[in-house]
């Protein structure tokens, strides 16, 4: 049995809508952070790999560029002939709402791209941008708009230095929803001071608010960060393998089945990754998802209901 048996996969819902095989292409379009620019703050949250964004730097790939290069490995690797442009690297919606569009249009204008993931931080998403992704979407494209909210929990966001709270989510998906974009929203497990009942107080906050899509992420410590400081001096331990796996599992479980998850781990690479040491090993994360849900004979939604009384109690705790 594959993970996708189990859980309803954005891959398999992509496939089962289209009929075909589509993949994200990930575009760095060289936009940079309210949390690093200055505008809110520097340094970044303090798990962010923290190269400075420099407009001075060597031309960046343009976005035709960087999807040419994409297409010809995804098609190799996956077999894919239609693309998601997926724009990930720092804030992708800080920006003149001008520019914004000339870049998504960019994107769209390639013949196997059928429409964009734009990932961006709650606190960036103004009426104006909201419009433009809604103008996109209506004219018969896919549009994702993927917040990172990872803790619903204000202290935690203090913490780690994320600079948006609760309540600009909330304002965030209200305004999402209302135009009916899809939402996606990211989460971290591991978080400094949270664990597993903080992980699912978290998801309970998310649904009780209305999402489409959700991604999970282990807490990982890179290079050049302030968490990697805290972890050398012993004031953050990172989650097991075996922890994250049963957490993981513990959510979608918890997760209505017609909500899509886009990813259920990630990975750093080997050159900036320090701990933990599994973070590198996306496949034995997945099929260690995997085997655990089989083990207990569940798959996503498996208990929705059993689940709503008491995390809906520790969710209004959060924030």
């Amino acid at each position: 049995m594959a993970l996708s048996d189990r859980v309803n996969t954005f891959g398999v819902d992509l496939l089962r809508r289209y009929g075909e095989r589509v993949h994200k292409l990930a575009i760095h379009a060289g936009f940079t952070c309210p949390n690093r620019d200055g505008s809110k703050g520097r340094g970044g949250c303090s798990f962010c790999n923290n190269v400075s964004f420099s407009p001075n730097a060597q031309r960046a790939p343009s976005v035709a560029e960087q999807i040419a290069a994409g297409r010809r490995v995804l098609s190799k690797r996956t077999g894919a002939a239609r693309f998601l442009a997926y724009f990930q690297a720092y804030t992708n919606t800080y920006d003149d709402v001008a520019r914004l569009g000339a870049l998504y249009r960019q994107a769209l204008a390639e013949p196997d791209v059928i429409g964009l993931s734009v990932g961006t931080r709650p606190d960036c998403v103004p009426e104006a941008v909201l419009d433009l992704l809604a103008e996109l979407r209506a004219e018969g494209n896919e549009v994702w708009l993927e917040l990172g909210l990872q803790s619903a929990f204000d202290r935690t966001l203090v913490r780690v230095n994320r600079g948006h709270d609760f309540a600009d989510y909330r304002r965030a998906v209200r305004a999402a929803r209302m135009r009916r974009l899809p939402v996606c929203t990211h989460l971290i497990v591991g978080l400094p001071g949270e664990d597993g009942d903080a992980a699912q107080a978290s998801l309970e906050r998310v649904l009780d608010l209305g999402t489409d899509g959700l991604k999970l992420h282990p807490l990982h410590v890179v290079r050049q960060t302030l968490l990697a400081h805290q972890w050398r001096r012993g004031e953050y331990r990172p989650m097991t393998m075996e922890a994250y796996i049963a957490t993981a599992a513990d959510l979608i479980e918890r997760t209505p089945p017609e909500i899509v998850y886009h990813r259920v781990t990630g990975t750093a690479g080997r050159e900036i990754l320090l701990a933990p040491e599994w973070c590198a090993k996306k496949w034995a994360v997945l099929n260690g998802i995997e085997n655990e849900l089989r083990r207990r004979g569940t798959r996503q939604g498996s208990q929705v209901a059993a689940a709503e009384a008491p995390l809906r109690r520790a969710a209004g705790d959060a924030a």
